[in-house]
């Protein structure tokens, strides 16, 4: 299976197992500019050089050489699943994508029809009723994760665990795992224990959020959009997610950490 999803600098300096909807353009741009001295002009994921990509032919035994013999500093980062799957219905479920078009084609007509989901359009300000709409996408999230019906589970909303635990079941060892809302105490801790060619101020570097502006903004507190059932729902699909990294499954308000993340449980646990 190798190891999808990951990137690692042409220096060599660093590895990072994305996972999608945790700041991982961000988290691409640094990786770009500490070994070229300048951010990639354009969203990293398009990016097809610069940067190894294990979905780039020519850079696979490269990252693949490197990480089963660590020979790098490796590192991921996570979310706390709440405004994680928030973040990916807006984006990805609302929002129109960079192509003009809606993500993967068919798929929000299908939870429309099936599923009786509004997303609005940019014609009408993305007026809808967006808890509503919400709620019914997590039953559709749950559908895809738990029976792979109607369709295989999306990368955005497949439990972060699970996109964690490829790297280790195929030969990989992580020495920090980080939290986004912790992100310049984590990617800091990182850079200090690198060699970079080129040095950035993590403090004054824009965030480059490729989501944001393209689809609805949120207008109600995260606590807002969750009930009881959808509580039970997150809890369903992201169980091993709140207690491996740590996050509140309790109190959807608290998108913060309530204890530390223990790289040794996790590659116990993942790397089954």
């Amino acid at each position: 299976m190798g190891f999808p999803g990951t990137w690692m600098t042409e220096s060599e300096s660093m590895v990072y197992r994305v996972v999608p909807k945790c700041a991982c353009s961000t988290i691409g741009q640094v990786m770009y500019y500490s070994d070229h001295g300048a951010f990639f002009d354009g969203d990293i994921h398009d990016s097809k050089d610069g940067l190894h990509k294990w979905s780039q032919e020519d850079s696979k035994s490269r990252i693949e050489a490197n990480v089963r013999g660590h020979k790098s500093f490796s590192f991921t980062v996570v979310r706390n699943p709440y405004t994680r799957i928030l973040s990916s219905f807006f984006d990805k479920i609302c929002g129109i994508q960079r192509n003009g078009s809606r993500y993967r084609g068919n798929m929000v007509p299908l939870l429309i029809q099936k599923y009786g989901i509004e997303v609005g359009d940019p014609d009408n300000g993305f007026e809808f009723d967006q808890i509503r709409s919400f709620r019914r996408f997590l039953l559709f999230a749950r559908d895809t994760i738990r029976w792979r019906r109607p369709m295989e589970p999306d990368i955005h909303w497949s439990a972060t665990s699970g996109h964690v635990s490829t790297f280790i079941r195929n030969g990989g060892t992580y020495d920090s795992i980080f939290w986004t809302e912790k992100f310049n105490e984590g990617m800091q801790g990182v850079l200090d224990a690198v060699k970079t060619p080129s040095k950035l101020d993590l403090e004054n570097i824009p965030r480059f959020n490729e989501s944001e502006g393209h689809g609805p903004k949120r207008l109600h507190p995260v606590e807002d959009y969750f009930d009881d059932l959808s509580m039970h729902l997150i809890y369903e699909i992201y169980k091993r997610d709140f207690r491996l990294f740590k996050y509140d499954f309790e109190d959807p308000s608290n998108k913060m950490p309530i204890g530390e993340i223990d790289l040794d449980e996790i590659h116990a646990k993942l790397g089954r």
